[in-house]
């Protein structure tokens, strides 16, 4: 077990060991259960944290503020379009204030070809430990619980069968970070991956050689389809989430042409049934009802995912934990 964490920058999974994720993951399930049993966490007292937010939010905002009280210490929410960030301050600059101000720094940003590099620069000159809420190519928050999520719902992860699927959706050009993120862990716990997508909505080239290579190294698998009906059958667990055309097109306009040519990439209660017995589903959630998934099936027996939105209140606390704890 990894013990030593203190000012560890959580900007993306792939620079954590196996072992730090397990302790990670061992202090995520300890956290859940003081939760459950109502035990005080006070393991962060009369620390702050500063939670920068480029963009919306429910689940990581709530998660993040939540857990910082409950572990004892303040989250102090930013809308950065009422910071100086607004009239042009460097990440430098405010990576600099806010350290010394405070214990960790936590930010959203997705805007593409910009979101990881103000948080590695912000990292760069920042002395506590910056961490990722989701940005343009990782979201390693999202991550975490989505694997603490299938540890808890079915025991194992070696040989598990999962699958992210491209779904169909209109509420806006979502990122690609939450199925490049599962692409690059999943694979290091023994599962059998499948990433299912039309083409034009790849993933980058160099996202899809490190996740063969995580495969090779841990004895998991990982392939590409293109067939929907295949990436559902059989499968254990089934992730179908819309995510936008970032790598080919770098267009921020929501609808076009070759997205309406794949209106059939739903999650129906069809797919399901070609999915294992004890299959689960899983979103990141928000979840486009509409045109993603029926109400039938994330309302249904398989959907786990209140449970695992939940798990992202104990993997944020336990991230918080481990990097800013100590004295």
């Amino acid at each position: 077990m990894q013990t030593t964490f203190r000012g560890k920058d959580f900007i993306t999974l792939q620079e954590w060991t196996k072992d730090e994720i397990n302790t990670l993951l061992d202090v995520s399930f300890d956290l859940k259960r003081k939760f459950a049993m109502g035990e005080s966490t006070p393991y962060l007292r009369d620390k702050s944290i500063f939670l920068m937010f480029f963009e919306q939010s429910t689940r990581t905002r709530n998660s993040m503020e939540a857990g910082m009280a409950q572990l004892g210490g303040h989250g102090n929410f930013l809308d950065t379009s009422t910071m100086q960030i607004a009239h042009g301050e460097v990440a430098k600059d405010t990576g600099v204030i806010l350290s010394r101000m405070g214990h960790g720094i936590a930010a959203r940003n997705c805007f593409w070809k910009q979101g990881n590099k103000y948080l590695r620069e912000m990292a760069k000159y920042a002395s506590v430990p910056v961490m990722n809420l989701q940005c343009d190519l990782y979201h390693p928050m999202q991550g975490i619980a989505d694997l603490m999520t299938i540890q808890e719902k079915l025991g194992r992860t070696q040989n598990v069968k999962v699958s992210i699927i491209w779904a169909y959706a209109t509420t806006h050009k979502k990122p690609i970070s939450v199925p490049l993120t599962q692409a690059l862990l999943f694979p290091r716990y023994g599962m059998d991956v499948t990433l299912a997508y039309p083409k034009g909505y790849d993933l980058p080239d160099w996202a899809i050689e490190q996740a063969k290579e995580n495969a090779e190294k841990n004895g998991g698998k990982f392939r590409i389809t293109h067939d929907m009906e295949e990436a559902y059958r059989n499968a254990d667990v089934v992730i179908p989430k819309n995510w936008g055309s970032w790598v080919n097109n770098e267009s921020e306009e929501v609808v076009d042409d070759m997205l309406e040519q794949y209106k059939s990439w739903k999650c129906t209660q069809e797919m399901m049934d070609l999915t294992n017995k004890d299959s689960i589903y899983m979103h990141a959630l928000p979840a486009d009802r509409v045109n993603e998934v029926e109400d039938s099936v994330i309302d249904g027996p398989h959907s786990v995912i209140y449970d695992e939105a939940e798990n992202r209140l104990h993997t944020a606390k336990a991230v918080m934990t481990l990097t800013m704890g100590g004295k």
